[in-house]
C-alpha cells in the first residue's frame, strides 16, 4: 500500500510530466489538496526529488512565495560520459540505487534492468570490506549500463 508521501510524490512528478519538467507549486496549496501539514510537503521534497535522483528544488518564502521543482535529464551523445564521471571509481549503495532510478525515471533504462542491476550489484557486494565493495560496485555498474545501452 502506497504511503502518503508516495502519493504526494507520484503527483508531483505527473505535474513535472505534464508540464515538461518543471513546474512552481505552493507547498499549502498541495498540502491542503493532500489534507496533511506543509512538514509532509517538505519531507517528500527533500527526501524524493534530491539532485542525486535528478531533481532541483528552489523556493522563495513570503506571501508571493513559490516552490519551483525542475527534472533535469542527462541526454544526448555524452550522456553515458556523464553518468559514467558521477559514478567515478566508487560508488555507494545509496548513490547507485538514486543513479538507477534517476535513468529510470529519464526513459535511458527500463524497470526491469535496474532491478537486475541493483540485485546483482548486492550479490556481488555483501560481504565485501569497504572501500573495495564501493569500487566494486562502480566497475560492476558501469559494466553493466554500457551492456544495456548497447542493446
Amino acid at each position: 500500500m502506497a504511503t502518503l508521501a508516495d502519493i504526494i510524490e507520484s503527483h508531483l512528478k505527473k505535474l513535472i510530466a505534464m508540464a515538461g519538467d518543471e513546474i512552481e507549486i505552493r507547498r499549502c496549496d498541495v498540502a491542503e489538496q493532500f489534507d496533511c501539514v506543509p512538514s509532509q510537503i517538505n519531507y517528500v521534497l527533500e527526501t524524493r526529488f534530491t539532485p542525486q535522483r535528478g531533481y532541483v528544488v528552489e523556493s522563495r518564502r513570503g506571501g508571493g512565495g513559490y516552490i519551483r521543482i525542475t527534472r533535469y535529464v542527462v541526454q544526448g551523445h555524452s550522456a553515458l560520459e556523464e553518468i559514467f564521471e558521477e559514478i567515478g571509481g566508487r560508488i555507494a549503495p545509496e548513490k547507485a540505487d538514486s543513479l538507477l532510478l534517476r535513468l529510470v525515471d529519464g526513459g535511458m533504462l527500463n524497470r526491469r534492468t535496474a532491478v537486475l542491476i541493483r540485485a546483482l550489484l548486492k550479490e556481488e557486494t555483501d560481504g565485501l570490506e569497504s572501500p573495495v565493495d564501493q569500487i566494486v560496485r562502480a566497475k560492476l555498474l558501469r559494466a553493466m549500463l554500457r551492456m544495456a545501452k548497447q542493446k
